[in-house]
């Protein structure tokens, strides 16, 4: 696991593009060009969060990122986690691998929840991993997306970082 760089980025956006394309973990409907990406990758970075490559042999087979859960000041302590992994590599631990990485950097950086909007009701992959790192269900968002002619819902995951909400937080 390191931090993802822009020679990386082809290889992240046919992740995400294949993602977009054919699965619910994401609402997009229109994959993301180069440059959209590499703009999104520019806006975390600036923030000075985390957007982490994960890599077998040389090839990028995965990445995650946290942004902003909200741009609202009172929401500047909390996240939001995204994770992709390479339909070749899916089941190998490399989300969980990724996950675990995004949690410890978040928490180095003092912020104090992680929520995952999850795409999917029936996503039991990224559900699954989730609770097994310590996100509580939280909430399911009925019926908010339309994609590949359905309804969708988005569950709502959060886990505490560090104190969590047990001490007020600094800065």
């Amino acid at each position: 696991m390191r931090a993802a760089t822009q020679a990386d980025l082809p290889a992240i956006q046919a992740i995400y593009a294949h993602a977009v394309s054919t699965g619910l973990a994401s609402f997009e409907e229109v994959p993301p060009s180069l440059d959209e990406m590499r703009r999104r990758y520019e806006d975390v970075l600036a923030r000075g969060l985390p957007y982490l490559a994960a890599e077998i042999g040389g090839r990028v087979v995965g990445y995650g990122y946290c942004t902003l859960y909200r741009t609202r000041s009172a929401y500047r302590f909390a996240l939001e986690d995204s994770i992709y992994v390479d339909k070749d590599f899916h089941g190998r631990g490399i989300g969980r691998a990724v996950l675990e990485r995004l949690i410890a950097r978040s928490e180095e950086l003092g912020y104090r929840q992680l929520i995952a909007v999850i795409g999917d009701s029936g996503n039991a992959s990224s559900i699954g991993l989730h609770a097994r790192l310590g996100f509580l269900r939280v909430g399911v968002l009925r019926s908010s997306g339309w994609k590949f002619g359905r309804w969708v819902d988005s569950v709502l995951m959060q886990r505490p970082l560090g104190a969590g909400d047990g001490t007020p937080p600094t800065g």
